[in-house]
């Protein structure tokens, strides 16, 4: 196992509860925070259901490429252009990697490009398929920030945006790059929000992830990305983990055997024990097969007594952004000093078929010093990511 240490720097994210770092820091460790998400039924007409949706986004042109998804993704960026060209300038544009998680693309803007009308299907003269191909957000942040390095897209549904960070750690360690911009984007689509209505396990209601009155997921949209390098930083990347357990098409293996193999990994990576970790950011989805799946395998790994939460009600379920954001949730809790860890929005009925977990919402007992953010997928995707505080040197 390469020892190279890995660190973030510099976080830059856009979604529900604010468009940039310090909103979203401001709003997710407010005493009376609320879920943002609003009923809607602009991608699902005559049903309206609670969308975490992102506002005030740039309009950020680069050739053909003005997609909402592109638009969400420089917004989390834009606070971060000023260093990022320091780096360029200090390194090399051909030394920072690109790399980012996504399942959506440009496929809203695709979408209104379809025309039906008496003469049948057709494609509008605005449509160019480069806006839905999954490189796109990756080959637009290249363009836009001037980046010459390495540049990817991971598309592995909802662990998309943390494996870009396991991805650019690898990246990292093996010298290819200096410095690699990192994260995931989705944004909104018809086909995502009546994809997971087919699945039924979407909810007209607010998601209530490990209640047992529990009725479903809540879509959202946003990004989050980081700077991420070798040079030491207040956070770092201590471990990651990934397995791919391949149960079925859509729903996880009810045993949860791949994400606790995960969760163990990232364990091994960090050189972490199990004790050692002062909060989980669980995946959390609020369906019936996940938080159960999720549940067991945090039980047999941590037993009952780690502080955990879900914020997936105060997002939404970003996709394949939803690794990347909810990184950047634990970036913001590994660097405070107090004990505040991000809430657990739900109803405090926690369903008896889930074992263990009795740190629902619970405060820490000190600031938090080594923290796990899990996202798990279709197909059986499991992805654990570890950060720890470091100190300066």
């Amino acid at each position: 196992m390469n020892s190279t240490p890995i660190y973030l720097h510099q976080a830059g994210i856009c979604c529900a509860l604010g468009n940039t770092i310090k909103e979203v820091d401001h709003a997710l460790f407010s005493q009376n925070i609320t879920s943002p998400l609003r009923s809607s039924d602009d991608y699902s007409p005559g049903k309206p259901i609670p969308l975490g949706r992102v506002k005030d986004i740039p309009d950020v042109a680069i050739g053909g490429e003005n997609t909402r998804n592109n638009r969400i993704l420089a917004q989390a960026v834009l606070p971060m252009r000023q260093e990022i060209e320091a780096l360029i300038k200090r390194l090399g544009s051909h030394r920072i990697g690109i790399i980012i998680g996504t399942s959506t693309s440009g496929i809203a803007e695709c979408e209104d490009d379809m025309q039906v009308n008496e003469n049948g299907f057709y494609l509008s003269d605005d449509y160019h398929y480069r806006n839905q191909e999954l490189a796109a957000s990756s080959r637009f942040l290249a363009h836009w920030l001037g980046i010459d390095g390495p540049c990817w897209s991971v598309s592995s549904a909802c662990t998309s945006g943390g494996k870009a960070l396991a991805s650019a750690a690898r990246l990292l360690k093996t010298g290819m790059c200096d410095a690699v911009i990192a994260g995931g984007v989705d944004s909104l689509c018809r086909m995502t929000v009546n994809g997971f209505d087919a699945l039924a396990v979407t909810t007209q209601n607010h998601c209530n992830p490990f209640s047992a009155n529990r009725d479903g997921v809540n879509l959202g949209e946003g990004a989050a990305v980081f700077i991420v390098s070798r040079e030491h930083a207040k956070v770092r990347l201590a471990g990651y983990g990934e397995t791919s357990d391949a149960h079925h098409i859509s729903s996880p293996d009810p045993e949860g055997k791949g994400a606790e193999a995960a969760i163990r990994k990232a364990l091994h990576n960090a050189n972490l024990q199990a004790a050692d970790i002062d909060y989980i950011n669980l995946h959390g989805t609020a369906t019936l097969q996940n938080d159960l799946m999720e549940g067991t395998a945090i039980h047999r790994v941590f037993n009952n007594d780690v502080p955990c939460s879900s914020t997936k009600p105060l997002t939404g379920h970003t996709l394949a952004a939803a690794g990347a954001i909810e990184a950047a949730f634990c970036w913001l809790t590994v660097q405070r000093e107090d004990k505040q860890l991000p809430p657990h929005l739900w109803d405090g009925i926690k369903d008896s078929k889930i074992p263990g977990l009795t740190g629902l919402g619970c405060p820490g007992l000190a600031p938090a010093k080594a923290v796990m953010s899990n996202s798990f997928a279709f197909g059986g995707n499991n992805l654990s990511l570890i950060m720890t505080r470091e100190c300066h040197e």
